[in-house]
C-alpha cells in the first residue's frame, strides 16, 4: 500500500514538472475558438514613434518617419510629434528634406494612407502659436487614451 502512495505521489509530481515546463502560448497564436471553429485573428504588435526635433535636425525627423511607413507593414504604428516637430505638421509648414530620404510632408501622407496616426501634441501646438485647425490632413491632436488604444500587442517605444 505504501508503495502505491509512492508510485501515485510520483505520478502526480511528474504532471506538475511536465505542465510547468511547457511554453507559454503566444499571443495571436492559431488556437481555434471553441463554438465557432475559426482561427483567432493575430495580434500585431506596436511601435510608439516619438519625435522631438524640427527643421534644425531633419536626419532626426526623416528617419523615424521612414521607419514609421517601413514597420506599418507589419506592426501597428502610432507616430507622436511634440516640442519642435509640431511645427512641421501644419497646413502651411514648408517640407523638410535630407539626402537619402523622401520629405516629411511625402512621409506624412504615406503614413496617412496606411491608417498611422500621426498625433500633434496640443500643449506644444498652442506654444508654438498653432490651433488644431492648422494641422496638414492626416494629422490629428494627440489624446493620451490614442497612445495605448492603438495596438493590443506588445509596445515598443522609438524616442528621437
Amino acid at each position: 500500500m505504501r508503495d502505491m502512495k509512492n508510485v501515485s505521489l510520483l505520478f502526480i509530481c511528474s504532471l506538475l514538472i511536465i505542465s510547468c515546463n511547457q511554453a507559454p502560448k503566444q499571443a495571436g497564436s492559431s488556437d481555434l475558438k471553441p463554438g465557432n471553429m475559426s482561427a483567432a485573428a493575430p495580434v500585431r504588435d506596436g511601435v510608439f514613434i516619438h519625435i522631438t526635433q524640427g527643421y534644425d535636425d531633419p536626419h532626426r525627423v526623416l528617419m523615424p518617419l521612414k521607419m514609421a511607413v517601413m514597420m506599418a507593414a507589419d506592426k501597428d504604428v502610432l507616430v507622436y510629434m511634440d516640442i519642435h516637430a509640431v511645427q512641421l505638421l501644419t497646413k502651411e509648414s514648408k517640407d523638410l528634406n535630407f539626402a537619402d530620404f523622401e520629405s516629411a510632408h511625402t512621409y506624412i501622407k504615406k503614413l496617412a494612407g496606411l491608417n498611422v496616426g500621426v498625433y500633434a501634441c496640443p500643449t506644444c501646438l498652442k506654444i508654438a502659436g498653432f490651433k488644431p485647425d492648422d494641422l496638414m490632413e492626416g494629422v490629428q491632436v494627440a489624446q493620451k487614451d490614442k497612445f495605448f488604444d492603438f495596438t493590443k500587442g506588445r509596445i515598443i517605444t522609438l524616442d528621437y
